[in-house]
């Protein structure tokens, strides 16, 4: 049995706190200051964080490498077993041509520049979020608005700044599942808080798309466009993190925003029917989804080498007749079969069937209890291998498949590929989530915790700078919750504030970081043929994360007082 301390060091919590830091330290230095490849930085993190456990904490070998296995098996299962299974749907969406039909499909909506911006990079990067994250919604989009003539630098401003409020659901609510694990916090009050921050932060998201697509005159002229997404968007997440399923919040929203969208351009399109393209009408530009740098798991997945988005700019209006009505509804199809399984998934008779092929048990040899004698919540791992939202997206590959007529040796193949492709990111987010366990068994976290309870009720403002900080390093909300919710948790309960908001927090401050990660960064720029510029990038759009991380911490400290304090959820 091992028995947590949180001063090992001569019972000094600086002290501790000191060395408590050095895994997260040698973490951020390499990632962020060495630029070493994530999943390199992250499995030599999980080594300081062991050596810090056994040699400074005390803690036995045996319980220091299983508290890792336990965290490394964690984020595989369920992790990237949802990430692997949705990124496998959108891969055999581009063998079968389909996803082709759906960007065509988008593009007839309108001519207008900046409803497209709306359209695409909020309303479908949120539902490519939704299902996958892992940096393909910045990928895909990009390559999607540079086929629509837009420069490739605005291209990925905008899809960057897009992907922003539908991340701490992404990839069917990882980043609050991983929460939940490592708080021991109930998931459906984590969501339901982080719910009521985020949809806040979504209502002007696209109205900054909009500037940066056609500055001031656009939001003069398209700023019903933006309200209309923003606040059915925002709503939309509200109603369905606190009240329906954590795993169709951003399904849902991303669906009434964009559906609300085409009907106001539909009824009472912009004042200017078509904003100047940035470029020439006869460029014929190939542009290719090429991408490495990681995502919402902080690894160096992207969406993989060259696929058939490759199309010469300002082809879509001229091949989009050639499309049928047979074609589009099976372009959207993947999306509904989706819906409609976790909907089926909701309703009560089924949700139990599921939930009675569950096992529960604690992680065989981990023996891990607090000062006070209690067994620490992290040794329990849960199994819930069918109702999973990974084994339920297997389901909806397979139907995928039939419908949409990919052969068995087609999809067999698309799926081998989405293996290769996350190859690094599979062993990035296991390490990441290693680490974070021997951090929070060992007591680490709580070392770490109890410094930043002595900042009292200020700690409420920090709060989201620490997740921003995390996803700007990591450039995963996931891996960001995973480093810092047992730390907020523990704060929170030093600094006698509400534990639920700050690590509601750390994931709703997270999201601002994604647009200034360097995997994000990367991404972007090899997804437009900047390798190398991701400077340049940066620049565009650091201004608009630190604007909306500042409001943030407003939010959050005012949810933390009176003024506002009803919008916190009860554990």
């Amino acid at each position: 049995m091992y028995i947590q301390n949180d001063t090992p060091l001569g019972g000094s919590l600086v002290w501790s706190s000191l060395v408590a830091v050095l895994p997260l330290l040698t973490l951020f230095v390499l990632l962020g200051g060495l630029r070493v490849r994530a999943w390199l930085a992250s499995l030599i993190g999980l080594a300081v964080a062991l050596l810090v456990a056994i040699l400074a904490y005390g803690m036995p070998v045996s319980q220091a490498v299983l508290a890792g296995t336990e965290g490394a098996v964690f984020g595989f299962f369920p992790i990237l077993w949802i990430v692997i299974n949705a990124l496998w749907i959108y891969q055999m969406t581009v063998v079968s041509g389909h996803f082709d039909v759906l960007r065509r499909s988008f593009g007839s909506v309108s001519d207008d520049q900046r409803v497209q911006a709306v359209i695409i990079a909020f309303c479908f990067g949120a539902l490519l979020e939704a299902l996958a994250g892992f940096g393909t919604p910045v990928a895909i989009c990009t390559v999607m608005l540079i086929a629509l003539r837009f420069s490739p630098l605005k291209a990925a401003v905008v899809a960057l700044v897009a992907n922003t409020a539908p991340v701490a659901f992404g990839a069917i609510a990882v980043p609050i599942t991983t929460l939940a694990s490592v708080t021991g916090l109930p998931e459906e009050a984590l969501g339901a808080m982080v719910g009521r921050q985020t949809p806040i932060l979504a209502v002007f998201v696209p109205f900054v798309l909009v500037a940066l697509v056609d500055g001031a005159r656009g939001l003069r002229e398209t700023w019903p466009v933006a309200l209309v997404a923003g606040l059915v968007f925002g709503v939309a997440q509200y109603v369905t993190s606190n009240f329906i399923s954590l795993a169709l919040t951003d399904i849902v929203a991303a669906l009434l925003a964009a559906g609300a969208v085409v009907l106001l351009v539909r009824i009472r399109p912009p004042r200017r029917a078509e904003v100047p393209a940035d470029a020439p009408q006869d460029t014929r530009e190939t542009v290719s989804v090429s991408s490495g740098g990681g995502g919402d798991g902080g690894g160096d997945a992207g969406t993989g080498g060259s696929s058939s988005t490759d199309a010469p700019a300002g082809s879509d209006h001229d091949d989009h007749n050639l499309d049928t009505r047979r074609d589009v509804v099976l372009a959207y199809a993947p999306y509904l079969i989706i819906i409609l399984l976790f909907s089926i998934q909701q309703i009560p008779v089924v949700d139990d069937a599921l939930s009675a092929t569950t096992v529960k048990f604690n992680w065989p040899g981990l023996n891990v209890v607090t000062e006070a004698g209690k067994p620490v919540s992290t040794q329990a791992f849960t199994l819930n291998w069918l109702e999973s939202a990974g084994t339920i997206l297997l389901i909806a590959g397979i139907l995928t498949a039939l419908v949409l007529r990919v052969r068995p040796a087609a999809a067999v193949a698309a799926y081998g590929r989405t293996l290769v492709q996350l190859r690094t990111a599979i062993v990035t987010v296991m390490a990441v989530l290693a680490l974070a366990y021997v951090m929070n068994t060992s007591g680490q976290t709580l070392t770490l915790g109890g410094l930043l309870a002595g900042t009292g009720g200020f700690f409420a403002v920090l709060s989201p700078v620490l997740g921003w900080l995390g996803v700007a390093v990591t450039g995963s909300d996931t891996s960001a919750n995973s480093l810092f919710g047992a730390l907020q948790v523990t704060a929170a309960e030093g600094a006698g504030l509400d534990p639920i908001l700050l690590a509601a927090a750390n994931s709703s401050g997270g999201v601002l970081g994604k647009m200034i990660s360097p995997q994000n960064l990367a991404i972007a720029a090899s997804a437009v043929a900047m390798a190398g510029r991701e400077g340049e990038i940066l620049r565009k759009v650091l201004l608009w994360s630190i604007v909306f991380l500042a409001g943030m911490c407003v939010l959050v400290y005012l949810q933390s007082t009176p003024v506002l304090g009803w919008m916190v959820v009860s554990g």
